[in-house]
């Protein structure tokens, strides 16, 4: 019955409206509004547990995020042009090292679209040691829409959304959150 939620929702009514008055021929304009609308409203939140996936690193093993349930992960989304992401990675790094130990760990997703033919040296020169990915439209569906990169979402240890960052935001910031899911 999850269809009921959006019954009750104004923007269902106006699509229903608006497909009224255009006729037929708004039928795929609305349709298409109102699968957005779906996918937005399934997207990620604070609170919700995060969505599960699989993929494979540049060395072929595969990562599945409901097996790191356990640990404090930090699944960050990003690509070798993005300048903010360049520099998150230096302290992911650190992060990695620091709290590896006590159940801690980053997942990369990348997002570029020239694979790992970009991303396997952007990973040499600045010496990754944690598990990266490569995005595809199925992780992208399940974590919503990118508009601009990074973006972070710090998992707790019973697999929970901790936090969200669209952007580049303080180091401090990621390490008070990391350290208090720790604890």
């Amino acid at each position: 019955m999850e269809y009921m939620r959006f019954i009750r929702r104004p923007w269902f009514w106006f699509l229903l409206l608006a497909t009224a008055a255009v006729g037929w021929r708004g039928v795929p304009w609305a349709m298409h509004s109102l699968a957005t609308s779906i996918l937005a409203a399934k997207a990620p939140v604070v609170g919700n547990e995060a969505p599960d996936f699989e993929a494979k690193t540049a060395s072929g093993s595969t990562v599945r995020l409901s097996e790191l349930r356990g640990k404090v992960v930090l699944l960050n989304f990003w690509a070798t042009w993005c300048g903010p992401c360049g520099i998150e990675t230096p302290w992911f790094i650190e992060f990695q090292e620091k709290w590896q130990a006590r159940g801690f760990t980053v997942v990369g997703v990348s997002l570029d679209d020239d694979g790992w033919s970009v991303v396997r040296p952007w990973l040499q020169e600045h010496k990754v040691r944690y598990p990266v990915v490569l995005g595809d439209e199925d992780i992208g569906r399940l974590y919503g829409s990118m508009e601009a990169l990074p973006v972070t979402f710090v998992i707790g240890r019973d697999g929970k959304i901790a936090a969200i960052h669209a952007g580049l935001i303080p180091k401090a910031d990621y390490e008070k959150e990391i350290v208090r899911l720790l604890n």
